[in-house]
């Protein structure tokens, strides 16, 4: 079923509660009313789940997909007129006049007109009950949640079983792939007597099924017996089962549909069968872990050398299942050859040049997917050739991802993708149509597309949990179930970026479409409006659309995106959501415009012609995100400073910006707050006591511009009442973090992250009790052995950097040695910038370390210690080496001689670690600095061209930035010596 099935369901229901409390003074009867309403929408929404439910081979009569649709715009209908009803009783609540006399004059003021706001009320509310009234009657006189199904065309199983029994002729790219898998699958299969089990995962149309028969059909012969059993969607277990032990042994089990046996005898009876035999089993299309749980519990473990190969959508049931065998898309030589073989009747048919640039874009929206391509050409193969052919592909390819396009192959497609999106809870259904927004080839910011279902409201509160992470697990489950795909992956497994295949994109611009879930103008969106937008996307570069704009009617507008040019917002009066960064000419002026749209809980604004932020933003007190970065090259310093009403933004949740920010006296207000992305400026160390307030952040960067002794107890209170802080990044000048304190209390538990890019006096032990910390950046005045003490029991540190920089005041004659007496239990990634290198790593150091990133100056470490013996043959599980040395003031045979010493060492290393060192200069090190610094800019900025809403836009490209020579140009550099072993 299409639908959306909760509508405003998620955030309604909440706030109807809300209204039944005393706090809004609504009288008896309209408190009454509004029972009334909460009563009847949960009893709405639980037939919509019902509904929802069915199968996708039983879509939904027309009756009930005409009622579902009213339900949700009597909620959303409902939402509006609660959400401005709570704008308007709560206006003129400004704290800073609570105590003066125009507050006194405007609170008496307010009070005439509040009675007036909850009549206004009780009238939409009535509206509301009588049109709820006749939706209710309505789904008793059609039965909605009992009206039965009717199946239209062919089935799921259908077409999965046309994939199981296609022509070997027919099978393009699998041949490689089966060889590949088999080889896997039977790897050691003649000495090794344990049962393996390979898991085929990939999202919908990709293959698994083809791929898991042709291997089946290739080696079952190798077995005792075998059985490719389909488990399905929604699946009946006896059935399966009953379906594996007659293929097992056709003559044995020729009556076992007739069998009236338990599903626990089934199982006994499959595993007393398979105890003596070597077995292949295919298990195809396994949709939950659950299901596999029970399948698993009939295939004995026999130590007979069995075979299993199991497909499925869900990575976590792949890795639940065994090892995981990633499908992978068809090369485009691959995809060329079936597209020309569908469409020609031979794979090495070419069509005619004037079709042979439309058949490349073509094929590459496709995306090498199997079922893709099959279905695009079997749509141009059935075409009438009196008629314009090119014409005809052109419009095919135009219609593709659209979600426009009707004709029965595509319906086919999408039926089998789809299978996925209505396995999906329904609270994660909304968020997977909002995909759709996004235009091809998209790289979506996962954290900014979880802020923005917030502020739609489609992510539900869950108890113990923010509403951020609720956002992450849909996100995760997202990725797992293949229908996005991720681009960027963080070192902690999470996904950074990620894109939407064009036939998943293709999906859900058709869902979308249908349901009306997200209306597009401008650019090559032609749709019939409907009566309502609830969700808008806009691309206009042309002053005639934005007056044509002007005549249509978008007071039930909850969120707008727009490209270009802005319209009249005074044309949406409820907006929650509004995206304005690809409008480069928004201005201070319209900035106080958007201030009066009280509703707003989402508000982008980077990459716009802002130069300040007014006081009147005190206004948006519903607001969650405030996104106010920018890329340009010289941003406007005024951009820095917020107004002293900004502290009234007490639901804001996370703040964007570029660089650093100062924040107003009594930011402690924010307590909501989750994420700064920028640097807070710290003057004083009553700002820390306002920061401490923020119990709520999980990122947090500061720059202390005049550190003294008075802020290293406040920053410690600080650090200690910042529970949910997960990473760290302190600037500026501060000398001392109070060492001397052992333990946090009750202490970030959850920081896994510190950068402290300032140099300081010592480690402070209070990282010891840090439990997930992982990562540290540290600068240190000097490397003593107590630091080395602190570091090495912080129990979960996987990834040190350390940079010294200055010699040790004792004037050491001997290296630091770093031993097994610093246990250092999990670090893998260490990098030492140290002037002299003055460490020397002893039998049994760091034991789990892997990667090593060394720098020095070759002058300081010889002169210093007269020999460059860095005991790199005692790191026992060392894998990479990489040391830059800085030669200044030195003859080339003692930069020679210091990497011949480095040589011998790994030479000695039991573990043969590879080794790269570069010599560089001062001079090349400021230089490459500078590159780097641009060539980030150049990034930042292409990510506006490459992300933009707009078709066709242009990346900027900054000056010089692309200079910088990338990994292999490096290589070559004369300066460069690589020795690997």
């Amino acid at each position: 079923m299409a639908e959306i099935v909760t509508g405003a369901m998620t955030t309604l229901l909440p706030k109807l509660t809300n209204l039944i409390k005393g706090e809004y003074n609504l009288q008896k009867k309209l408190r009454g009313e509004i029972m009334f309403l909460e009563t009847e929408l949960k009893s709405m929404e639980a037939a919509l789940v019902k509904v929802s439910e069915a199968p996708i081979d039983q879509p939904p009569d027309i009756e009930v997909k005409l009622w579902t649709r009213e339900v949700r715009e009597l909620s959303y209908d409902l939402e509006d007129s609660i959400d401005r009803f709570m704008v308007r009783i709560d206006a003129g609540k400004d704290p800073s006049k609570q105590h003066s006399f125009k507050g006194f004059i405007d609170r008496s003021l307010s009070l005439l007109t509040k009675g007036k706001i909850r009549h206004n009320i009780g009238i939409d509310i009535k509206d509301i009950r009588r049109r709820i009234k006749d939706v209710s009657e309505r789904r008793d006189r059609y039965k909605v949640d009992q009206v039965p199904s009717k199946p239209v065309g062919r089935s799921i199983d259908n077409l999965r079983i046309s994939a199981i029994y296609k022509k070997v002729t027919e099978l393009v790219g699998t041949e490689e792939k089966s060889n590949g898998l088999i080889k896997r699958l039977m790897e050691g299969s003649e000495t090794s007597k344990q049962q393996v089990i390979v898991s085929i995962v990939g999202f919908g149309g990709l293959g698994k099924t083809t791929l898991a028969n042709l291997v089946y059909e290739k080696i079952k012969g190798q077995f005792h017996c075998g059985a490719f059993v389909y488990v399905s969607h929604d699946p009946n277990m006896d059935n399966i089962f009953k379906n594996m032990l007659y293929q097992l042994d056709g003559d044995k089990y020729k009556y076992i549909n007739q069998a009236t046996w338990s599903e626990e005898q089934l199982i006994s009876e499959i595993r007393k069968f398979l105890q003596p035999k070597r077995y292949f089993i295919v298990i195809d299309d396994i949709w939950n872990t659950s299901v596999w749980e029970t399948i698993k519990c009939a295939l004995i473990q026999n130590e007979c050398g069995s075979r299993i190969i199991t497909t499925t959508r869900n990575l976590d049931v792949a890795k639940q299942a065994g090892t995981v065998y990633q499908l992978e898309p068809l090369s485009l030589t691959d995809s060329t050859k079936l597209f020309y073989q569908r469409i020609f009747g031979s794979e090495n048919e070419c069509p005619p040049d004037n079709l042979v640039e439309v058949s490349g874009k073509i094929l590459k929206k496709c995306g090498g997917v199997p079922l893709a391509i099959i279905t695009i050409a079997s749509m141009l193969s059935n075409r009438n050739r009196k008629e314009n052919t090119q014409k005809h592909w052109s419009g095919v390819y135009q219609s593709m991802g659209s979600g426009l396009d009707g004709s029965s192959n595509v319906n086919d497609m999408r039926r089998i993708l789809s299978v996925s999106y209505y396995d999906l809870p329904s609270c994660i259904k909304s968020c997977l149509l909002y995909l759709s927004l996004f235009p091809e080839d998209y790289e979506i910011s996962i954290e900014d597309l979880m802020w923005k279902w917030i502020g739609e409201g489609f992510v539900n509160e869950e108890q113990g949990r923010t509403l951020y992470e609720v956002g992450e697990v849909y996100a995760e489950e997202l990725v797992n179930r293949s229908m996005i795909q991720p681009v960027d992956i963080s070192g902690n497994n999470k996904t950074i970026t990620s894109r939407v295949h064009d036939m998943v994109l293709d999906l859900t611009n058709f869902l979308s479409s249908e349901e009306h879930f997200l209306t597009k103008l401008g650019g090559r969106q032609h749709i019939s409006l409907p009566k309502k937008i609830r969700r808008l996307s806009l691309t206009i570069s042309q002053e005639e659309e934005v007056k044509q704009l002007a005549t249509m009617d978008f007071s039930h507008v909850r969120s707008l995106t727009v490209t270009r040019l802005m319209p009249n917002l005074s044309s949406f009066p409820v907006l929650r959501v509004l995206d304005l960064r690809n409008c480069p000419k928004v201005n201070n002026h319209q900035l106080k415009e958007i201030c009066n749209m009280f509703h707003l809980r989402y508000l982008a604004l980077d990459r716009t012609s802002l130069t300040e932020i007014p006081k009147e933003i005190q206004n948006l007190r519903f607001l969650q995100v405030l996104d106010i970065s920018s890329y340009a090259e010289n941003m406007p310093s005024t951009l820095e400073n917020m107004p002293s009403t900004f502290i009234h933004l007490q639901q804001l949740q996370r703040l964007c910006v570029w660089g650093c920010i100062r924040l107003p006296d009594g930011f402690g207000n924010l307590k909501s707050l989750q994420e700064v992305m920028g640097t807070i400026i710290i003057e004083s160390p009553s700002m820390l006591h306002d920061l401490r307030s923020l119990t709520e952040l999980r990122t947090l960067a500061i720059d202390f511009h005049d550190w003294g002794e008075s802020y290293e107890k406040p920053f410690i209170q600080c650090l200690s009442n910042l529970v949910h802080l997960k990473s760290i990044k302190i600037e500026g000048r501060v000398g001392s973090l109070y060492s001397e304190c052992h333990k946090l209390y009750p202490g970030p538990q959850q920081l896994c992250s510190i950068d402290i890019s300032s140099a300081i006096n010592a480690v402070p032990r209070w990282m010891s009790s840090l439990c997930f910390l992982s990562s540290l950046k540290i600068k240190l005045f000097t490397l003593a052995e107590q630091d080395l003490q602190v570091l090495g029991s912080i129990p979960s540190l996987s990834v040190l950097k350390i940079r010294v920089s200055n010699k040790s005041t004792q004037d050491r004659d001997e290296r630091l040695v770093i031993g097994k007496c610093y246990p250092f239990q999990r670090l893998t990634r260490l990098e030492i910038n140290y002037d002299s290198m003055g460490v020397v790593f002893a039998p049994g150091a760091m034991q789990h370390l892997k990667e090593l990133r060394l720098e020095f100056w070759v002058q300081e470490a010889v002169h210093e210690f007269g020999d460059s013996n860095l005991g790199l043959e005692h790191l026992s599980s060392l894998e990479h080496v990489s040391v830059e040395i800085i030669k200044n003031h030195t003859t080339p045979a003692e930069v020679e001689a210091v990497e011949h010493e480095i040589q011998r060492a790994l030479d000695m290393n039991p573990n043969k670690p590879t080794l790269v060192i570069v010599r560089t200069t001062t001079e090349d090190k400021i230089r490459i600095a500078v590159l780097v610094q641009k060539a980030t800019f150049q990034f930042l900025i292409g990510l506006n061209g490459v992300n933009s809403h707009s078709e066709g836009s242009e990346a900027c490209t900054a000056p010089g930035a692309l200079e910088l020579p990338g990994p292999e140009e490096e290589k070559s550099r004369p300066t460069r010596i690589r020795c690997c072993k």
